[in-house]
């Protein structure tokens, strides 16, 4: 049985969306790469009904709409949607709790979420599972083994929160483990759930930009909590410029794992 969330969603607006311009603009172009990976293994293609959750600055949405997908999404900081409304005009794009996605059941051919499902709240899966068709297609990012990737020193200010936010954060980060995310899409009734590998790397000009960029994201709102801004910008600044490299752009390779899965053509609840 896995526990109903409590979670007041509201707060997430205070992280993601107090700089939600700088996060569309500095941080979120570089998550192309995974975004297309996972639209490519779903094969979403012209005519699909598809569902970004926790769509953030509507990035992803835009990249799908340009297949051809009929598209939707969901986040809970308002001033993302506002970014992501902006860049996406005719899609359907909502603020909103994606414990309680609202959408009737069947509504999608594909749902997908880009690292927007955590360890900390897998309910979620179980009103993906409920818009999804029957035969419909999920795909989910998720933090891969950081540790053994070679750009996990982009993280390191993260680790700056409090010491209940960073074990919080661990947490978060558990579906990548080796078979955690298999056993939890089967436990929501998803089928033919497979693990793939997704391209991911951060790059900027330089460690200013990169300190700027990293601060629009909610784990680095909690360091700032916790030690404030200047500071965070100078442990950031300083974390980047070990990783200099004359001529090219400071670069970090993260491990993003990805789990493709289906709702099964007859499902159990009908």
């Amino acid at each position: 049985m896995i526990n109903t969330v409590t979670t007041d969603w509201t707060v997430v607006d205070e992280g993601w969306g107090r700089k939600a311009v700088d996060f569309a603009t500095l941080s979120e172009p570089a998550n192309c790469r995974e975004y297309v990976a996972l639209h490519h293994h779903l094969g979403v293609a012209e005519g699909d009904r598809l569902l970004d959750v926790a769509c953030g600055a509507g990035l992803a949405v835009e990249l799908a709409q340009l297949r051809g997908a009929i598209c939707a999404g969901i986040d809970a900081a308002p001033r993302l949607i506002a970014v992501a409304r902006d860049r996406n005009p005719g899609a359907d794009l909502r603020v909103g709790d994606m414990h309680a996605l609202p959408w009737a059941d069947a509504s999608f051919d594909v749902v997908t979420s880009f690292r927007g499902i955590w360890g900390t709240t897998p309910a979620a899966l179980g009103e993906i599972h409920r818009v999804l068709r029957p035969g419909g297609r999920v795909g989910l990012t998720v933090w891969g083994h950081l540790k053994q990737s070679p750009g996990v020193w982009a993280l390191a200010p993260f680790r700056l929160a409090a010491e209940t936010k960073v074990r919080n954060q661990a947490k978060m980060v558990s579906l990548g483990r080796p078979g955690a995310g298999e056993e939890l899409l089967g436990q929501f009734g998803f089928t033919g759930i497979r693990r793939i590998a997704v391209p991911f790397a951060w790059e900027f000009p330089d460690p200013v930009a990169y300190a700027r960029a990293l601060a629009s994201t909610g784990p680095a709102y909690e360091a700032i909590q916790q030690v404030g801004e200047e500071e965070f910008h100078r442990r950031a600044v300083a974390e980047a410029t070990e990783k200099v490299r004359a001529g090219l752009p400071l670069r970090a390779e993260l491990a993003v794992t990805g789990f493709l899965a289906h709702k099964p053509e007859l499902d159990a609840q009908t």
